[in-house]
């Protein structure tokens, strides 16, 4: 781990900044678009805005990248977050908002595949896992962080957007300043949706459920709160509660997979999502309970990505993981381009139950889907099994591909001690 830090350490800090303004971003505009009078149904444009940006940016910045170099994309992509944020202060007007969205969606893209590019380069494979889940804590710190942030100006002001754009600028002056190399940069081949459905249909229908679930919790949480009365300082701790979950049970959850068919896993998890989100809705929890709602929702989602990604691993040869991969990405970020409009129409229909109502379903259609999928065929033997990539929601490819590498390896060595082991008994 100090190699890591020694090595990484000025792009560890430049992510915690960019994390942080992101992290505002996403709560601070449904904060204040609630007070600005906008409807769920108009925040819902502006937050899927967001989606569409960052799918986007993952098909088109590998191009730039490759005409121009990481230095310089890194560079013009960040500075355009930092005034995007700004401008968004400058009216509050839904048509730019979104507009705004898309392009820091766009860019953020961009920044995640370069800073995970450098952040492999720089990794050994003895500490390239341990350098990815350093990398995926530093991400979570930096958002739950930013929900603190929140509480320190007034959201109907000029000064938390200042912040924001503040944090962006200060970010990449530790990355740009490093002096490690900018790595190569090399795309993989690529895989058809109607290919990845034929081998994984739960992971791709899991995938596009966990979209819109991951868009709900990250950019229409915080127009729940606003729907519901909830203060700034509620929303926030709401939000950060969230994530927080997610970063806890990531490895408990990751750990019994590998040790278990995967759907009943996907099946238990999601079952229990859709129970205590139905219960949510059917019976409103208050300012407190909220939070521990906040905790287990994060705690069942944030760590699903990376199962279904592994669950899919396991009908794949290792040479056609990266691909899959690039297939579940897009799928996901179809479910959160979707995701908010459906939210934002039932939160306009329902109220504020109508966010956890559409939890519920979403968590209720992956658990049948997955035991309905369980009588169609029999799971991988255990020693064939692909491990559990530890990797959030909003990873670009570079970083999946990474966590699928360290899983396979993780494997292949837990395989080898195995087969090692019985020799020795016979």
């Amino acid at each position: 781990m100090t190699s890591v830090l020694t090595n990484s350490w000025a792009l560890l800090l430049g992510m915690m900044f960019l994390m942080t303004g992101n992290g505002m971003q996403g709560t601070l505009l449904g904060i204040r678009g609630g007070i600005e009078g906008f409807s769920p149904a108009t925040m819902a444009w502006v937050m899927s805005a967001y989606y569409a940006g960052f799918l986007l940016g993952t098909r088109v910045v590998a191009n730039l990248i490759r005409r121009v170099g990481h230095v310089r994309v890194f560079s013009a992509l960040a500075s355009l977050v930092a005034a995007a944020f700004i401008l968004y202060a400058a009216d509050a007007n839904m048509v730019l908002w979104a507009a705004m969205r898309l392009l820091v969606g766009f860019c953020y893209a961009g920044i995640y595949v370069v800073a995970e590019s450098w952040l492999n380069e720089g990794s050994s494979n003895e500490n390239r896992g341990k350098a990815l889940s350093l990398y995926m804590i530093v991400q979570m710190v930096g958002i739950i962080s930013a929900q603190g942030l929140l509480n320190v100006a007034d959201p109907a002001g000029y000064t938390l957007f200042i912040i924001m754009s503040v944090l962006v600028s200060v970010s990449f002056s530790p990355i740009l300043l490093s002096v490690s190399p900018a790595p190569p940069y090399a795309t993989t081949k690529r895989m058809t949706l109607g290919e990845l459905f034929r081998i994984s249909p739960l992971g791709c229908v899991g995938t596009f459920a966990l979209g819109g679930v991951y868009a709900a919790t990250f950019g229409m949480a915080s127009v729940f709160g606003t729907e519901k009365g909830l203060s700034v300082s509620e929303i926030s701790a709401f939000v950060a509660t969230i994530y927080l979950g997610g970063l806890v049970c990531q490895m408990p959850i990751g750990w019994a997979s590998d040790r278990m068919d995967r759907r009943i896993m996907i099946a238990a998890l999601t079952a229990f999502g859709a129970a205590l989100t139905l219960l949510a809705t059917i019976a409103p929890p208050n300012a407190w309970t909220l939070l521990l709602v906040g905790f287990l929702i994060g705690g069942v989602a944030n760590p699903l990505y990376a199962l279904l990604i592994a669950y899919t691993n396991d009908f794949l040869e290792s040479g056609d993981m990266a691909a899959a991969s690039g297939g579940l990405l897009f799928i996901n970020g179809l479910g959160a381009i979707s995701g908010p409009f459906v939210i934002g129409w039932l939160m306009t229909a329902m109220g504020s139950g109508g966010f956890f109502f559409y939890l519920a379903a979403l968590f209720g259609l992956v658990a049948v889907y997955a035991v309905y999928r369980m009588t169609r065929r029999a799971s991988p033997a255990a020693g064939v099994a692909a491990s559990y990539p530890t990797v959030l929601p909003q990873a670009s490819p570079v970083a999946v591909e990474v966590a699928q590498a360290v899983a396979s390896e993780r494997r292949q060595e837990a395989q080898e001690a195995q087969e090692a082991q019985e020799a020795e008994q016979e």
